[in-house]
């Protein structure tokens, strides 16, 4: 990465400061206009106040983003723990399967692991399998499938996310991990920055893994995160890392994929 674009990474998370605070504010201001005691007597109310919070979401979902992408420019790795990454990745499953007919779609998690240890960081794999799975129902039409497999194999750690969706055209495959570098690949909004995907190739590499896409148009997309399949011997780690600010995580890593009733009171109930 050359000097400008050091300059252009470095830049994103001061940006992100400032939206952060502002947004804060905002949070404050629609959670006393419309508290949850009167949402929860007045259905119209709640509905324009579910509209205020996916859109707060979406929003801290981009400044989340932004206040790490000085991270790309980083190699230094990150902290693993041992980890029983089939609890991990099924209760990630679970929570996103439960939104996922919202918009007509099926989500699967295949395992035949019942446990697994390995070193992983949790709180990375939450946030790549959740953009990738924001990605998955956002290019897969209702009635669609989204299957999401974990399984070892020569000493490695496989996470995939397959969807059954629109694909991604060869060309476009090319500067899939470093989109926000191109202006002329952009995705029209409300597509994003793209800097989910770098993010999370990042996130990969600092576990001593990688990120690959596979992906044909008209058939769908698979994206598979390889891990070394390794123990640090240093015992079961339960302590959570909440980089949601104390938010509904499911929520704010599917934020720009969910419809608005996602976020009414009785939805999260």
């Amino acid at each position: 990465m050359d000097s400008e674009q050091n300059e252009l990474a470095a830049l994103f998370p001061n940006v992100a400061t400032q939206m952060r605070s502002a947004l804060s504010n905002l949070h404050l201001a629609a959670a006393r206009l419309a508290p949850a005691s009167d949402r929860e007597q007045d259905p119209d109310l709640d509905a324009r106040a579910a509209l205020l919070d996916q859109s707060y979401y979406q929003l801290l979902r981009l400044v989340n983003s932004l206040s790490m992408a000085s991270y790309l420019t980083h190699e230094a790795p990150l902290s693993p723990r041992d980890t029983d990454v089939v609890e991990l990745i099924g209760e990630l499953c679970e929570r996103a399967a439960s939104l996922a007919p919202m918009l007509g779609l099926e989500l699967r998690f295949v395992c035949s692991l019942e446990h697994h240890i390995c070193a992983v960081s949790p709180e990375a794999i939450e946030q790549i399998l959740n953009h990738l799975l924001s990605n998955a129902f956002k290019f897969t039409p209702a009635g669609g499938t989204v299957t999401v497999e974990l399984r070892r194999t020569s000493g490695r750690l496989l996470l995939s996310v397959e969807d059954t969706g629109c694909g991604i055209s060869q060309d476009r495959l090319e500067t899939l991990f470093d989109r926000y570098l191109h202006s002329d690949r952009m995705d029209p909004p409300p597509h994003g920055l793209g800097l989910g995907l770098p993010l999370c190739r990042r996130l990969a590499a600092g576990q001593g893994g990688t990120l690959m896409a596979e992906s044909r148009v008209g058939t769908g997309s698979r994206f598979t995160l390889s891990l070394p399949d390794r123990q640090l011997g240093a015992g079961v780690s339960d302590v959570r890392f909440d980089y949601s600010g104390g938010f509904n995580r499911t929520l704010l890593g599917l934020a720009d994929a969910l419809p608005a009733k996602a976020f009414l009171l009785r939805s999260q109930d």
